[in-house]
């Protein structure tokens, strides 16, 4: 009998665009280790301003990167990122990480730091006996997992996704992340050629869900 594949699946998207609804939904439906990169982000973001550092300090954030410590610890099914032993809280979703991450996140050498964490988490799905990895962020279909099994880029109007975070009780400032995270040198937010674009925009989380499901399954030979 033919073993069960191990299937990747990179989800990109700017913000608000339905990634993580849609990973974490398609994560439970199909036994998939689920990755949120953004949140590896936004904690490394709280550190780095923790201690007292900002993006334009760039002799202060390469020295602070090799003393950072990264692991993984498992929450149901979802991958959180530890650093030095601890994994980051609500302060993630701060004002401050909010206004600062797409400003750190363009930083070559702390994109570089977190290459080789983020390609060996398939290790560690592979490890707990999960049937894939469902990875979602901005450059996970074009960097990370230029090969993944199955690559989908979401996109939403930028007004739609502005109202999606005002319902959720959120300020962001998607206009501005979008401009840094596109025109960034390194990794820029961009549909990976080959990738299943699927515009969110007017479609329901049920309807982006069961397109991405449609796929996987076939992927995976599931009924």
């Amino acid at each position: 009998m033919a073993s069960t594949p191990f299937i990747i699946v990179a989800i990109d998207g700017g913000a608000a665009s339905g990634k993580s609804s849609s990973s974490r939904t398609l994560s439970e439906r199909f036994d998939l280790l689920h990755v949120d990169t953004g949140s590896y982000y936004r904690a490394l973001t709280a550190e780095l301003l923790r201690l007292g550092l900002k993006p334009d300090n760039l002799p202060a954030i390469l020295a602070a990167l090799p003393g950072l410590q990264f692991g993984t610890r498992l929450n149901g099914r979802s991958a959180e990122m530890e650093i030095g032993g601890r994994v980051a809280g609500e302060e993630i979703r701060s004002r401050e990480v909010n206004d600062q991450v797409s400003h750190f996140a363009a930083i070559p050498e702390l994109r570089a730091a977190l290459l080789a964490y983020q390609r060996g988490l398939a290790g560690v799905a592979r490890e707990h006996h999960y049937r894939g990895l469902v990875m979602e962020g901005r450059d996970i279909g074009s960097v990370i997992f230029p090969q993944a099994d199955l690559r989908f880029f979401l996109f939403a109007d930028a007004g739609e996704r502005e109202r999606r975070r005002a319902g959720q009780g959120l300020q962001d400032q998607i206009r501005e992340r979008d401009r840094i995270d596109s025109s960034r040198k390194t990794s820029p937010l961009t549909c990976p050629p080959g990738a299943i674009a699927i515009d969110t925009t007017h479609a329901s989380l049920d309807q982006v869900v069961e397109q991405m499901a449609a796929a996987i399954a076939a992927k995976l030979g599931a009924s």
